[in-house]
Parts: C-alpha cells; structure tokens; sequence
C-alpha cells in the first residue's frame, strides 16, 4: 500500500508559491498558479495538481516556461479574440483570456478566443465552471501542440495523438454542471501519478509498444514507449482527432506532427453563449436544471447508491478535503521536498497517514 501524507490546502498553496517565489516568479502569478494547482488536488484531480509542480519548475529552469509575459493579441473582432500567451503560465493566460472573451461574449451572443504558446493550462473544468458562475456557458478544448503523442488510434501501436480534453460548462439555478474529460481513457497525468506514487493502473487504461494491454505505469514513459486506450474506441479517437484539428488550425498552433524543433505547449479554443442573446437566461437554466433534476431521480441499481452528474464527485472532494486537508503519495512529497532543498526552501510540517512517518 502506498503511503501518503495529509496537508491543509492553505498550508500546501503557501508552500508551493514560497517554491515559485524563489524561482523567480513575481508573488501575483506564485500565488495564483498555486491557489490553482492546489485547487485540482481539492477536486480529487491529482493529475493536474501540485505534482505538476516538478515539471513547471523544471520549465522554469531551462526556459520552456516564462513568468511575467503579457498576453498578445493577435487579431480581434466583434466575437473573435486570437492571442498568443507567450509560454506564460496557462493558468495566469487562461484568467486573461475569459475576462477579454467573456464581455464579447455578452455583447455578440457568442465569442470565439484561442490561444497558442500556452504553458499547461491545467484543468479544464476550472476554466468552464468559473464561465459558469458568471451565467455564461462555454466549451473548451486544448491540444499539446503535436509535440506530445500519447494515443494510438485503434489496432494501432504507435500513438498519433494527445489526450485533447475537453470541458463544458452550463449555469443552472444551483451549481453549475461541468464535464471535463480525455478524448482518451484517461489523462497522461493520471498515468504518471500511478508511475510516481509506485501503483499500478486499471485494466483498460494502457497498451505496451507490442500493443499488448498492461497495468504498468511505466511502460507509457519507456522506449519504445506504451499508448493511452482512446475513450470508446474510434468515438474517443474521432473527436480528438477533430478537436485536434479545430484548436490547432484554428490558434495557430499545431497539430501532430509537429514540425522540427517545436516545443511542447497548450494551445487552447474556447467558446463562450451568453443565454440571454439567445431564448434569454431563464429559459436556459430552467431547461438544465430539470434536466439535472430528472437524471438525480433515475431509479438506482443499487438502493444505497446515488445517481452522480458530472463534477459531483469533484464537489463532494473538495468540501471534504477542505475540512480534512489534501493527501498527497509519498512520492509526490518527496519530489516537492527536494525542489524545496533546491530551492533552499523549509518544507511544512505534515501529518502521516498510513503508517508513515511523520516528515
């Protein structure tokens, strides 16, 4: 069994900005890349939390990564908005491109924005849910600029494309319903979470280079390297394939094969509705509110089980570790710990659980 450690989500942010701090990343951007990654951990998205941390830094370093880019834009229209985020922090170019795409959006009915030369945005349902809350809703894709090729398409062995997410967002009367998910099995991040943590992965999830299925985390980041299963076989594979081609052609970006010498990096579409310029707000979050309300009372298979909509889970996670504080795998403490040694920062103190010591 694999031990963890648990930390309070407030004390983990702090420790992650202190690390970005001393990487020489301005106190505004450490704290809210942090407050985000954080975030993920809370949801129960440990592939796009803070053991993400690792692979910024290292960006960082060797300057794949920039801190204290602006956004640039490219061209601009009454409902179309192209930028450029300069390999700055997706979560710092995410934030300013919804507060530009958003009031387009209520102007025009529906905006169109992408964004190319993005560092890892993070999770998408972050960016949609936030839409969400302001009475808007919105669907987003990002593609890894046909660098990263994780997915084989299938009776294949080689993989052709990434994971190519995609978000969408909606306004209810209560909470707003959120879907983000992999055009593939799962993320890429979830594979290396098991790789780091030292556990294995389900069944379905991965393909070997023989394309032979396995468990083995590692097999993905050998070489010749193993490939992520497509989500429902070619279903999965065609709309990645599609929503490839739609992010990369229409930012400027690329899609696989990328040419020589291109760096991994996200490049983002999204797209914003503002209800009311359609049949008005009321309508809209009647019609998807009933809709929620209608799936909830679906009779279950099991009496003691509840039907479950998108993001539930995610909700149910973050108020509880909220309270409880984040588990974190021995192994991604570790590899915070000696980026903290590094960067000649005092990790916190944190509580075991499962039997290992306190550190």
């Amino acid at each position: 069994m694999t031990s963890h450690i648990r930390i309070p989500s407030v004390v983990l942010a702090d420790f992650c900005a202190t690390l970005f701090e001393a990487a020489g990343v301005t106190r505004e951007e450490a704290a809210l890349v942090s407050t985000s990654l954080v975030d993920s951990n809370l949801c129960g998205h440990e592939s796009h939390g803070v053991m993400r941390m690792v692979e910024y830094l290292a960006a960082l370093r060797d300057g794949e990564l920039k801190a204290g880019v602006s956004l640039e834009v490219l061209n601009q229209t009454g409902s179309v908005l192209v930028c450029d985020g300069q390999f700055g922090f997706g979560q710092v170019q995410m934030r300013r491109l919804v507060e530009r795409l958003a009031p387009m959006a209520r102007d025009q009915g529906v905006a169109c924005g992408t964004l190319k030369h993005s560092g890892h945005v993070g999770r998408l349902g972050e960016w949609v849910e936030r839409i969400a809350e302001q009475q808007l809703a919105s669907v987003m894709s990002v593609n890894d600029n046909g660098v990263l090729m994780c997915v084989a398409p299938p009776a294949g062995t080689q993989a052709r494309l990434s994971t190519n997410p995609i978000a969408v967002g909606v306004p209810t009367t209560t909470a707003p319903l959120v879907l983000d998910i992999s055009t593939s099995m799962v993320a890429n991040g979830k594979v290396r979470v098991a790789q780091v943590a030292g556990q294995t992965c389900p069944e379905g999830w991965l393909l070997d280079s023989a394309g032979q299925p396995t468990t083995d985390p590692n097999t993905r980041f050998a070489d010749p390297p193993g490939t992520i299963r497509p989500m429902g076989g070619y279903k999965g594979f065609g709309l990645g394939l599609l929503f490839d081609v739609l992010v990369g052609g229409l930012s400027g970006g690329f899609c696989p094969p990328a040419p020589a010498g291109e760096v991994e990096c996200n490049n983002v579409l999204l797209i914003i509705f503002d209800p009311r310029r359609f049949q008005g707000f009321e309508h809209f979050v009647a019609q998807s509110q009933e809709l929620c309300d209608f799936v909830r009372e679906t009779p279950p298979r099991d009496p003691q089980s509840a039907i479950r909509l998108p993001n539930d889970r995610a909700r149910t996670l973050r108020s509880q570790r909220l309270v409880e504080g984040i588990p974190l795998d021995s192994g991604t403490w570790a590899a915070l710990r000696e980026r903290a040694r590094r960067l000649s920062v005092t990790p916190p103190e944190v509580d075991s659980i499962e039997g290992e010591s306190r550190s």
